[in-house]
């Protein structure tokens, strides 16, 4: 029987580990002495454990940060690197389906982490099997990593590192196909103000995703009604506005997207105010808010825009709160591959405060780039086009964030195929049950390869 054959035969398999895994809210949660992360992200990681012991793989548990699950001999060690935390989701986000049970509609399963990264997870524990049960030679240690912190800080992984050290060869299938060689560089950062007139604000989930949703209260009558409508509506979002005791409440409703894609998404913060600032609405922070960042994606109201040959800088304004009067919200920052980040920040520093407001830079990462021609990557774009038949599309750097920065020897390969917007850090997330099988089957390929090298 061949490859493709023997994942076929574990279709069932695949999506029953994955709704069980789809079905634990492993959102990040109240730390504990025994959940680092929270109940969520702890129930996420003994389940994957339990499937894959079950299955007959070594497994180990790394204090509820991190396990893996093992097989093969060798000194040598070949990492699939996965994560089971997930980000935010809620049904009243605008989902069809609750994002906590997958659904199956006509082929194709919903449900928060079917893409990022729990269908890959599962994906990769049916190629292991298959290696198993077809015998294919093993000379190398075959072990599939999982995290449970990927989504807000990586912390996970930092501590298998410092448990068990890298891996000789590795991917991690939390990107794109035919394979990612470069991550750009990322700068956090924040926003801050007190000079303000505004009431509340509340907007966004979390700092690596456009803001979908802002509500903001002001002063009655401290705007232009007529002209904010006009602009609002002549804009892709939508919007209520109502009139309380405490004032005028604004609601802006955007699209949500990656943060290393923002221009995929629109922004509900950088719409309101925009709004407000084009109706009349006279508030220093306003002010500050629309000249540095306005509706730019690319940080060119702060002097940040840039590029490289692969990319160019993108700039994300996730979440916004109020607190005793002061305004914060978070910045992401994804800059390109080729620079580094005291580069970026000496093109910012002019630019960060005026008397509305100012800009704190908080922590940096530096880019992770490979040669395309080394032999990791060129092993695992061969075995993507051996399987696919797919010769044209080729490797490529990315902004978003993996954990192939954080241990040596791995790039993220897949699990998303060339065109293709599965809404991840969205609403109604999916991914086609063919995919999965098609992913699994790539992750046999690339064990393969790398069993080689």
């Amino acid at each position: 029987m061949d490859v493709r054959s023997m994942v076929k035969g574990y279709r069932e398999d695949m999506l029953d580990k994955l709704g069980k895994l789809v079905a634990v809210k492993s959102e990040e949660g109240t730390p504990t002495a025994d959940a680092p992360f929270g109940e969520g992200p702890k129930k996420a990681l003994t389940t994957a454990l339990d499937m894959l012991e079950a299955d007959g793989f070594r497994t180990v548990n790394l204090d509820n940060y991190a396990g893996y699950a093992e097989m093969g001999e060798g000194k040598e060690l070949i990492g699939i690197v996965g994560h089971l935390d997930v980000v935010p989701a809620k049904k009243e986000d605008g989902w069809d389906t609750d994002p906590y049970t997958m659904t199956e509609k006509d082929g194709v399963l919903y449900g928060r982490g079917v893409s990022d990264d729990k269908g890959a997870v599962v994906a990769s524990m049916i190629a292991m099997k298959v290696i198993r049960d077809m015998g294919i030679p093993v000379n190398k240690r075959i072990r599939l990593i999982m995290g449970t912190n990927e989504e807000s800080g990586s912390r996970c992984l930092k501590h298998y590192v410092e448990k068990e050290g890298s891996v000789d060869y590795g991917f991690t299938p939390d990107g794109e196909f035919p394979g990612v060689f470069g991550e750009k560089g990322m700068i956090a950062a924040k926003y801050r103000s007190r000079k303000t007139g505004i009431r509340a604000i509340q907007g966004g989930t979390v700092r690596n995703a456009v803001c979908a949703k802002c509500t903001i209260t002001v002063d009655k009558c401290s705007f232009s009604k007529k002209k904010l409508e006009d602009y609002l509506n002549n804009v892709p979002i939508d919007f209520e506005l109502n009139e309380t005791e405490e004032g005028t409440v604004i609601t802006v409703n955007g699209v949500a997207a990656h943060a290393s894609m923002p221009e995929l998404g629109t922004n509900a913060i950088s719409y309101l105010f925009m709004a407000l600032k084009q109706a009349g609405y006279q508030d220093p922070f306003v002010d500050f808010y629309c000249s540095h960042f306005g509706l730019a994606t690319d940080g060119s109201g702060c002097g940040a825009d840039c590029s490289d040959e692969y990319g160019a800088l993108t700039w994300n304004n996730g979440v916004i709160s109020m607190k005793d009067g002061v305004i914060e919200g978070s910045i992401d920052i994804r800059f390109p591959v080729t620079m580094n980040a005291k580069q970026v920040v000496k093109l910012m520093t002019p630019n960060l405060s005026d008397e509305g407001g100012e800009i704190e830079v908080l922590n940096t990462v530096e880019p992770l780039f490979f040669s395309p021609d080394s032999p990791l990557v060129k092993s695992l774009v061969e075995a993507y086009r051996d399987v696919t038949g797919d010769m044209e599309t080729q490797p490529m750097t990315m902004g978003g964030g993996t954990y192939a920065k954080g241990i040596d020897h791995t790039i993220a390969f897949g699990c998303a195929f060339p065109g293709r917007d599965y809404h991840i850090h969205n609403v109604n997330e999916f991914v086609e049950i063919d995919e999965l099988l098609l992913q699994a089957e790539i992750y046999v390929a690339a064990i393969q390869k790398l069993l080689n090298i």
